[in-house]
């Protein structure tokens, strides 16, 4: 009986951490159905877990600059994918294709780099 408990006990905790994993992973505020092109000057570059993510600076139409944060993914994933933590530095041009997040604000999710014309890591 009590062998029977301890297995369901951990059976409840392994459920609940899968659950909280899954849910810390939604891209469901992103627009998987669209892409956009992003050129721009990056301000800043956070290599942290569980996300990396990525300031760029790019001017809109009326020719004003305006900020965008990007999410990218586990600098884990990237390393496998051909990513450095060296990649991207502030102030490279940057030209970066990501879904945008659904509600317009400016934000996305990081699909492929280039930085100065040089593709960065293996785009997904």
């Amino acid at each position: 009986m009590r062998k029977v408990t301890l297995v369901g006990a951990v059976s409840v905790v392994f459920t609940l951490s899968a659950q909280v994993s899954l849910a810390h992973h939604s891209f469901a505020t992103f627009d998987q159905t669209k892409q956009m092109k992003l050129v721009g000057v990056i301000k800043e570059v956070q290599w942290t877990n569980p996300h990396i993510w990525v300031q760029l600076v790019v001017k809109d139409p009326s020719g004003r600059a305006v900020e965008w944060s990007i999410e990218g993914g586990s600098p884990n994933a990237l390393s496998r994918q051909g990513w450095k933590r060296s990649s991207m530095h502030a102030g490279d041009a940057a030209e970066i294709v990501i879904h945008p997040l659904k509600d317009g604000s400016n934000g996305g999710s990081l699909m492929k780099v280039s930085i100065n014309g040089q593709q960065v890591g293996n785009p997904r």
